[in-house]
């Protein structure tokens, strides 16, 4: 997911993401540790597309105080 595409999120919308993210990086721990994991790549990724969120809510936040 792009931070172009994050951007256009509104905070709640953000907040639901960043708990879809989380659950899906918990998931693909758990398949990583059983060696079921298909794409370790995606790892990588899910975590990146959590920072991305976090970011942008951060600087949502620092907009509103402004």
């Amino acid at each position: 997911m792009k931070a172009s595409e994050i951007r256009n999120l509104s905070v709640q919308e953000l907040n639901e993401k960043l708990s879809d993210l989380k659950s899906e990086l918990f998931n693909l721990r758990f398949q990583h540790a059983i060696n079921q994991l298909e794409n370790p790549m995606r790892l990588g990724a899910v975590k990146k597309d959590i920072a991305r969120v976090k970011t942008i809510i951060r600087e949502k936040e620092l907009a509103e105080r402004k």
